[in-house]
């Protein structure tokens, strides 16, 4: 081979193992961003989902019983009241933030990706996620609703879970809704989050889903 042709040879080799740096290099700096995103993702759908499970747990088991050591029943439903209106906005902010990572992770997969039994998971939390937020809504309208029926918001109440004889028939009314909705909220939420370890769990024992597992929270 002549001199001037092994130069252009190795002139042409050299553009081309360039190249395929350059490209490299821009896919791996495009798959740190997404794991970076990813990663943020995932901190945020767990923290939502962590206010949106603790704040009503807390609610049903220790804020109302505790409005009975308050003597008059009208300041009980009005105390009631002021605290779930207060922790309403953080309840929607955090679901609607763990709900927004999960469905646009969600978009990032197709089926074939994933095997059967993380599918069946898959779709699992999203009926699960889909049920929480509904049963949310739910909740904050009643709630909002109930407090409407007395001036000032002071509806008479034994406690956070029992309407009085003073009571309002229709605040009554939506208060044994809420007894229901309330727990069945709860135990969604909790479900959700005992989905979201199952995926993560697999993530760890398969290569495959693992990889995938990065475009979702």
């Amino acid at each position: 081979m002549l001199p001037g042709r092994r130069a252009c040879v190795g002139l042409d080799h050299g553009a081309r193992s360039g190249a395929g740096h350059n490209l490299a290099w821009r896919v791996a700096t495009r798959w740190n961003d997404m794991a970076t995103l990813s990663t943020s993702a995932w901190v945020l759908h767990e923290l939502g989902l962590a206010a949106g499970f603790g704040g009503p747990l807390f609610g049903r088991l220790a804020l109302h019983q505790a409005v009975k050591d308050i003597h008059s029943e009208a300041e009980r439903g009005k105390v009631l009241a002021d605290a779930w209106q207060r922790y309403n906005l953080v309840n929607a902010i955090s679901l609607g933030t763990a709900a927004a990572t999960w469905f646009i992770g969600r978009t990032m997969i197709s089926g074939r990706s994933i095997d059967e039994e993380t599918r069946s998971l898959v779709r699992l939390k999203d009926f699960l996620l889909g049920a929480t937020l509904a049963t949310s809504l739910v909740n904050m309208v009643s709630g909002r609703e109930m407090s409407e029926q007395a001036p000032g918001r002071a509806v008479p109440i034994r406690d956070g879970d029992t309407p009085s004889p003073r009571t309002p028939a229709k605040a009554a009314g939506l208060q044994q809704l809420l007894n229901v909705m309330g727990p069945l909220n709860i135990a969604l939420t909790a479900g959700v989050i005992g989905v979201t370890t199952v995926l993560a769990m697999k993530s760890g024992r398969s290569t495959k889903w693992s990889f995938i597992s990065r475009l979702l929270p």
